[in-house]
């Protein structure tokens, strides 16, 4: 067994997450403490102005990295009895377009590695798309892993600035994919009106009504007939706006929108989901999750009442994902990111020697 920190900062811009994971990389999982550290609003703001790689990107590289080991140094702080064997650092996505095999995540895996003096296993997608893959989602065999017990077939939802979605079959077959735009564009349309970060809690769609003239223009996008594996930038449906909505009808419009594309994705399921679990961000939007549950027509509920953590579960796929890659085995597989093989993935960057910090080396023990 290995212990890992995963680090995920993700698509909806809001901060850091920091989860603990003791793991064979396999079957066996045990979850730990999870921590999330938002972004104060000035750094939201510059790692905002990066996206599709423009701007000053190095700047923003180095200032991104220092936050994660900042996170990592107070996770350890708090949790003091714990020793860590290596570090998945998932860095940031500014660039997503796998059709032309280009994937960029920010984050100085070297830098974090000699601050932290702990092995960091980075760049988890760009194997993926240089060997024709999609790149994304990577979290399903972890969900998968933990989900071994529950009854299937299930979907797990994860949504974030872009949602995916995990099913898994009674044989433990695997199917993933994007299903739409997360909390993208309800984020941007309130930072936009309101200067905000978020519709919280849906107070804002709950107090509006949906125009369903812009869902359905929405839903006739050429992606929803377009059938898995897929995957989507966050800026892929930025031209979609409740354009003449008042800010709670836009908001509410927005939500009803990324409720029907993960309603849309349920058309490639080889079977019918018994019903959905949902993680990220979006399970804290009570007007999504309503809007979930009436689009899907099955049970949907936050993945807290199976016991697993919406909060920390991407940061706990990463930190599964980098044991996996010191052991050389597959991160994406032809039914989650469309490679023609398992492929493997991630580089490690080794901890400064004599290894004097708070990780072992597992490297070393694994023969790496």
């Amino acid at each position: 067994m290995c212990r890992a920190i995963g680090l995920m900062s993700g698509t909806s811009l809001d901060g850091i997450d920091v989860a603990m994971i003791e793991t064979d990389g396999r079957e066996r999982v045990s979850l730990g403490s999870a921590l999330t550290l938002p972004y104060r609003p000035e750094f939201r703001e510059r790692l905002r102005s990066i996206l599709g790689g423009v701007g000053p990107v190095g700047e923003v590289e180095e200032e991104l990295t220092r936050l994660h080991a900042e996170a990592v140094e107070e996770f350890l702080d708090r949790y003091p009895a714990i020793t860590i064997d290596v570090v998945g650092f998932h860095g940031h996505t500014i660039l997503h377009r796998p059709a032309e095999r280009r994937t960029r995540q920010i984050g100085d895996g070297a830098r974090l590695a000699r601050r932290l003096a702990i092995d960091v296993v980075a760049d988890f997608r760009s194997a993926d798309v240089a060997a024709g893959g999609q790149g994304a989602p990577l979290a399903p065999l972890f969900h998968a892993a933990l989900a071994a017990s529950l009854p299937k077939p299930i979907a797990v939802l994860n949504i974030g600035g872009v949602a995916n979605v995990t099913w898994i079959g009674e044989q433990m077959e695997i199917l993933a994919f994007d299903t739409g735009p997360g909390n993208a564009l309800i984020d941007d349309w309130v930072h936009r009106h309101t200067g905000a970060a978020a519709d919280f809690d849906g107070r804002l769609a709950r107090a509006g009504n949906v125009s369903a003239a812009h869902v359905e223009h929405f839903l006739a996008n050429s992606f929803f007939d377009c059938p898995p594996p897929k995957s989507l930038d966050r800026d892929d449906f930025r031209e979609v706006s409740p354009a003449g909505l008042s800010l709670e009808d836009g908001a509410a419009t927005l939500t009803e929108i990324t409720a029907a594309g993960a309603a849309a994705a349920a058309r490639y399921f080889p079977a019918p989901a018994r019903g959905w679990l949902v993680t990220g961000g979006g399970r804290h939007n009570l007007a999504l999750m309503k809007a979930l549950h009436r689009c899907l027509g099955v049970a949907v509920h936050p993945v807290e009442a199976v016991g697993w953590d919406g909060d920390g579960l991407e940061a706990q796929a990463f930190g599964y994902l980098a044991v996996r890659s010191l052991q050389g085995l597959p991160l994406s597989l032809p039914s989650t990111t469309g490679v023609s093989e398992p492929i493997c993935g991630g580089r490690l960057f080794r901890a400064p020697l004599p290894h004097c910090g708070r990780g072992r080396g597992p490297a070393d023990r694994l023969g790496r």
